[in-house]
């Protein structure tokens, strides 16, 4: 019996040991939090003394899904004290260059006992639907709201994991139909609450006499699952982009998805050909830059299945959604998909006078329009923000926020 206690403590010992030297070194598979947490000073401390918690559970790679969002969580922030909780100290480090929001990193699932019991909080928002926000969803007596990281017609937007939260804030009535229709058991009307984007504004253009049109091409990512698939960069981006640089009267712009070839190097390969074919034409490649910004200088958008396609709604200028091959039809059947052009894979070569006959012609601008006001709600610049506040402060007030009717707009055609 002792022998065996001994060998358990020596099995123990390293263990322990061997995670503090995969954590050093960097050698944590993909998007496994490192568990470096700031436990011991934050339960030293009590209680959270914040009304609101941010929850972010993932890895470094995504955290652009919560850095859209800061500056909407910064003007909560003077109204309700926020702080911004991760279970990856990588993800918090980069965090803290991005805000001047509270960070800290729980990586024990006990301490969230100490900061929770007894606490101010009121509210905990979530911009994922990552297994770790069961760490913090096991608590009733705060409310719990799903914000996502974008709304977009992709699978993903109607998952079962959204019943996890007392309330889902969503862009506009798209959502609302959309969960209503494809989410079994689900009351839509009565969890959903119309909040617009405060990320999605206007971003007047003004292109100067002779400046070439600039094309952007953001395509999403891969996806994690078969089903998620929307990327058309495998498959249509070397023939797309070659066909535009090589026309003088186009400027491209290259905006990759910030987590391109994580799960397939053959798209990490298709990014790094178009990075090549960009840079050598003498393009640009957007990597760095807020997607406000490319945004405001682009007269045309060509992208996939994804929340940038409903966030550039908001300009008023073309789309060009991709249709690649292999991708799930109904994706395509969407509202969205039926009021812009679409361009599949025999038509990348043609992307030069698609995109050109969009500007030029601009024939389905009162489409989007409408597509506009379904998908994004009020977009003047603003309304977005002040519901966001406004549903929060009914949230910490102990009010349960104004719910939506689902009025059936659309719900005859919303497939996904």
């Amino acid at each position: 019996m002792t022998t065996y206690v001994r060998r358990d403590s020596l099995r123990r010992r390293a263990r322990r040991v061997g995670g503090r030297l995969i954590q050093r070194f960097g050698l944590l598979p993909a998007g496994v939090p490192d568990a470096r947490g700031d436990d011991a000073s934050l339960v030293a401390a009590g209680s959270l003394t914040e009304r609101v918690v941010v929850y972010f559970g993932s890895t470094p790679e995504s955290v652009y899904q919560l850095e859209q969002w800061l500056p909407a969580l910064e003007a909560l922030h003077a109204a309700h004290p926020v702080v911004v909780l991760t279970a990856d100290s990588r993800s918090a480090a980069r965090i803290r260059t991005l805000t001047r929001l509270r960070v800290a990193t729980v990586s024990r699932y006990a301490t969230f006992d100490d900061l929770l019991t007894g606490s101010q909080v009121r509210l905990v928002l979530y911009v994922n639907h990552h297994a770790q926000n069961f760490g913090l969803l096991r608590f009733g007596d705060v409310t719990h709201v799903s914000l996502l990281h974008g709304d977009s017609d992709k699978v993903v937007s109607v998952s079962n994991q959204a019943k996890a939260y007392d309330f889902t804030f969503v862009a506009g009535q798209a959502a609302v139909d959309r969960l209503s229709i494809h989410l079994q058991h689900f009351d839509a009307a009565a969890r959903c609450v119309v909040v617009g984007r405060p990320q999605a504004s206007a971003a007047p253009r003004e292109r100067r006499p002779g400046e070439p049109l600039t094309v952007l091409y953001a395509p999403t990512w891969e996806g994690a699952q078969r089903s998620a698939a929307y990327g058309s960069l495998l498959d249509l981006g070397p023939a797309l982009v070659r066909a535009v640089v090589a026309d003088a009267g186009l400027r491209l712009v290259y905006r990759p998805h910030p987590l391109t070839g994580v799960r397939r190097p053959d798209y990490g390969e298709a990014d790094a050909a178009v990075r090549e074919i960009v840079t050598a034409a003498g393009h640009r490649v957007s990597t760095g830059a807020a997607i406000a910004d490319d945004f405001a200088a682009a007269d045309v958008l060509v992208c996939d299945v994804s929340a940038v396609a409903v966030d550039w709604l908001a300009t008023g200028r073309p789309l060009v959604l991709t249709e690649p091959p292999g991708q799930d039809p109904t994706a395509l059947r969407t509202p969205l998909a039926k009021a812009v052009r679409r361009l599949g894979p025999d038509d990348a070569a043609r992307a030069a006078s698609i995109v050109r006959q969009e500007v030029e012609r601009d024939e389905l601008a009162a489409d989007r329009v409408a597509m506009a006001r379904y998908y994004l709600g009020d977009t003047t610049p603003g309304a977005a923000l002040s519901h966001f506040l406004a549903a929060c402060d009914q949230v910490v007030a102990g009010v349960d926020p104004a719910p939506v009717r689902v009025d059936g707009r659309a719900t005859d055609a919303f497939t996904l």
